[in-house]
């Protein structure tokens, strides 16, 4: 295939690696970033063997495990009985293979950095809110500034769920809003007192039914000599959001507290309603993510709840895709069908278990908890099961498209 120019509208994980990707092939790569300065946003997550495989292609590896906490299992307790709820170890899908929690300042670091070394044009201060084709069909990125950045020989959507290209190309696609959103806050914790009742290598959550939740993560360091954090997350209705804020942060406590009394020193830390941050989700899937000369990767592509903690290594794997599919192709179209066959049962499969999970435990049901309660468990006591969650949770009950070596896995 001969070498394109390639516009990329967002610089979260996806845009940055499928540029990381497409200039090691010799293409030319253009980044546009809404911020005068690129930075992460968000809290911490679980890079999944699916994730950490694709940064060890790119040669990143070693730089997210500095940085990260590795993660072993996921436990999940029921209020006020105690019981569990939640219990998958990475170890039942093979031996040895673990999850990376980190957070998302350093994944958004160290890509950042591979990107300025390879000296891939990143043009900042740009607010992307379409595309334009010349006479010549090339597309152009338009601006909130009334600017044109461009031409390119194709361009790459990934500007997240809310992308507004694609609400450009696909006017008739609706993000499907959930309900339950999420506070998050990442804590400068140290290893220090307010974490000394949390395991250093679990994601802890406790329940009230599903519409109560708290969860604790060790998510590591963003620079290799910076302090460690720990995110805190609660769910939260997304109509209820402005009713927390006007009940007040004291009040919200002793709610958490009352749930789960050891997070009290982890609360000690939130200060100030500022603190937290309060994610929305919705659910979203392109059927065919390419169109012209237009095509979308990561959550402008497809979009859930983090119920699976799928979400950045799904568009890690996007990036990945695409790139093996235009090494492989003789021109963009073959290359976006390619990447779009390839991505296909994986993402839809991932797509579908987390519709069916989160209201398992997001929701205001009173039936889906109480099943939950009491079978959950049991059920990893089957045979096969237990395989099943481990290769679930890692991201590779059904085939991603990349090989999870032991230098990719943890293994």
């Amino acid at each position: 295939m001969k070498k394109f120019h390639i516009g990329i509208a967002g610089c979260g994980p996806a845009g940055l690696s499928v540029a990381l990707f497409l200039s090691a092939q010799g293409h030319r790569v253009t980044l546009v970033d809404q911020l005068e300065e690129p930075q992460p946003i968000g809290s911490g997550l679980v890079l999944q063997p699916t994730g950490v495989a694709v940064l060890a292609s790119l040669g990143l590896e070693g730089d997210i495990r500095t940085l990260g906490v590795q993660i072993d299992r996921m436990l999940g307790h029921a209020h006020p009985s105690g019981r569990r709820v939640l219990d998958v170890r990475y170890d039942w899908a093979r031996p040895g293979r673990h999850g990376l929690a980190v957070h998302r300042a350093a994944i958004f670091n160290v890509l950042f950095d591979a990107v300025v070394r390879s000296g891939i044009d990143v043009e900042t201060g740009a607010t992307v809110t379409g595309v334009q084709e010349g006479a010549d069909l090339r597309p152009s990125f338009d601006t909130e500034a009334g600017r044109l950045l461009g031409p390119f020989d194709f361009v790459i959507d990934a500007l997240g769920s809310r992308s507004s290209l694609r609400q450009q190309i696909w006017p008739r696609h609706h993000i499907r809003e959930l309900p339950f959103g999420a506070l998050w806050a990442s804590l400068e914790t140290n290893g220090g007192s307010s974490v000394s009742a949390f395991s250093s290598s679990t994601l802890e959550q406790v329940y009230s039914r599903s519409s109560k939740m708290v969860g604790v993560l060790p998510i590591g360091r963003i620079t290799s000599s910076g302090s460690s954090y720990t995110a805190f997350f609660w769910s939260l209705k997304q109509d209820g959001f402005a009713a927390w804020k006007a009940g007040g942060l004291d009040a919200w406590k002793d709610q958490v507290c009352a749930l789960w009394p050891e997070t009290e020193g982890l609360l000690s830390l939130i200060t100030d309603g500022r603190d937290l941050t309060f994610a929305r989700y919705g659910h979203h899937t392109l059927m065919v993510p390419h169109k012209g000369r237009v095509v979308s990767i990561g959550d402008a592509a497809h979009a859930t709840s983090p119920q699976l903690g799928q979400g950045v290594n799904m568009a890690l794997l996007d990036a990945y895709a695409l790139a093996q599919a235009f090494a492989g192709a003789e021109n963009p179209e073959q290359a976006f069908k390619a990447y779009a066959r390839a991505r296909r049962f994986h993402l839809r499969f991932y797509q579908a278990a987390s519709h069916v999970f989160t209201p398992v435990y997001q929701s205001d049901s009173r039936v889906l908890p109480w099943l939950r309660d009491r079978f959950f468990v049991p059920a990893t006591k089957l045979p096969f099961v237990p395989t099943l969650l481990g290769h679930t949770v890692g991201g590779t009950l059904m085939p991603p498209g990349i090989e999870i070596e032991q230098s990719g896995s943890g293994e």
